[in-house]
């Protein structure tokens, strides 16, 4: 039954923590606006990018890491001796606050830049080979989207590899990239359509590419 507790425990705080938007938080903070009424109204790191571009941007990233990690590294405290499975507990509650924040509306994100972090705690091979496979794809199409979603199965196929013998922790990683897949089928479908928008660090790129 402790077992139990401790669990709830890692989903309580990985979500609670997890709705804090960096997105949202930063575009509100520094340009009293909110991201989700710009753009493509999705309230991640992409759409901040393609609106606001800047150093903000940068602080978008700091939070949104920074809070998986948080929240990975205090589940880690509370579940000590399976500290990989707490890890994955607490970062796919993360991801599901970050998409589904209960300060907001239960209107954010994607969960890409979470699951980043919870790759580099759970193991740096993982992280260090699925962050190449996204700059990879994305300097080669400029797609953010195309570059996600294959990172994201790139990290579940390699935590299966790693964790082969922890069923729950591939599982849970397995189940993330399905999350984030599905959250992009409409980038997908633009994708398979010649639609899809290409980004690009600077804001006045992003504008000529959206016309």
């Amino acid at each position: 039954m402790d077992m139990v507790w401790k669990v709830l425990a890692c989903i309580a705080i990985g979500y609670l923590i997890g709705g804090f938007n960096g997105a949202i938080l930063i575009s509100r903070l520094t340009k009293h606006e909110d991201v989700r009424e710009k753009g493509s109204g999705n309230a991640g790191l992409t759409n901040f990018l393609r609106s606001y571009g800047g150093s903000s941007t940068l602080l978008v990233v700091l939070i949104d890491l920074g809070k998986c990690l948080l929240a990975c590294w205090i589940a880690t405290l509370i579940l000590p001796e399976k500290r990989e499975l707490a890890v994955m507990i607490a970062g796919i509650s993360v991801q599901i606050g970050h998409v589904f924040p209960v300060y907001f509306g239960f209107h954010g994100g994607k969960g890409v830049l979470t699951s980043a972090a919870v790759a580099i705690m759970l193991d740096w091979r993982v992280f260090v080979i699925a962050i190449s496979v996204f700059i990879v794809l994305f300097l080669l199409t400029r797609y953010v989207s195309l570059g996600s979603m294959i990172a994201m199965v790139t990290f579940a196929a390699l935590t299966a590899v790693f964790y082969s013998d922890q069923p729950f922790v591939w599982g849970l990683a397995v189940l993330m990239a399905l999350f984030v897949i599905v959250l992009h089928r409409a980038n997908i479908s633009r994708l398979l359509h010649g639609t899809e928008r290409k980004t690009y660090f600077h804001k006045e790129k992003n504008e000529r590419a959206g016309n």
